[in-house]
């Protein structure tokens, strides 16, 4: 069975991290339970393996943690649901590829339940939501933005870090990065997509999710 641990205050990163390896290390060890533990962190910004130091626009902005994920930049603070995901990736068949991509479609699950479509793009990291309500791209394409990053580090086939999904967070604490190492795209949230979701409804579309995803 999963455990499910939901922490109501922010949690700060260096916390979080310690946690999150402890558990990893007793579910290799036998002595803990696979976990996902759904929280939010204060303003700060995390780097990934892939971090380049020019996409880091505002150093003195948020405090950086350099961090072991694969991805590049990314902010988290409150109104987005981090979940970390901690999960014996061996006994589900050690693919890590077919994990990444369960992991893709665990967010456009939730999301659908809202009723938005939650896309992937070749290329791009994440999940992405069309929006026709802002003007297009210069070459005519439609404008995306991002609702949910996603980066995870596997060690002796455990998995660890996760998903970010936007709920409300202040989308302005976006601009002192370059999120993900891409520029031609903006980032968006369920509420500046017009709908009023809480933390609390996004769990729960998480945890009724997972196991169509994972367990199926």
């Amino acid at each position: 069975m999963v455990e499910w641990i939901v922490s109501e205050a922010p949690v700060p990163y260096e916390q979080a991290l310690e946690r999150m390896e402890a558990i990893a290390k007793g579910i290799r060890a036998g002595t803990a339970p696979e976990t996902i533990w759904l929280l939010e962190h204060p303003p700060l910004y995390t780097a990934g393996t892939s971090a380049r130091r020019e996409d880091l626009t505002d150093p003195g902005r948020f405090p950086v943690h350099e961090t072991r994920r694969g991805g590049q930049y990314t902010y988290h603070g409150p109104g987005q649901r981090v979940a970390y995901v901690m999960l014996d990736v061996a006994a589900r068949g050690r693919d890590v590829r077919k994990f990444v991509h369960d992991m893709e479609r665990w967010v456009i699950a939730a999301l659908d339940r809202f009723n938005v479509t939650g896309e992937i793009r070749e290329g791009r990291v994440g999940v992405w939501v069309a929006r026709p309500d802002k003007p297009p791209m210069p070459d005519g394409n439609p404008r995306e933005d991002k609702i949910a990053a996603i980066g995870v580090r596997l060690r002796r086939w455990v998995s660890f870090h996760g998903l970010a999904i936007n709920v409300e967070p202040d989308l302005s604490h976006f601009d002192g990065i370059v999120p993900c190492g891409i520029r031609e795209h903006g980032v968006t949230s369920l509420v500046d997509l017009g709908l009023p979701v809480t933390m609390s409804d996004l769990d729960v579309a998480l945890r009724q999710t997972f196991d169509e995803i994972f367990e199926g």
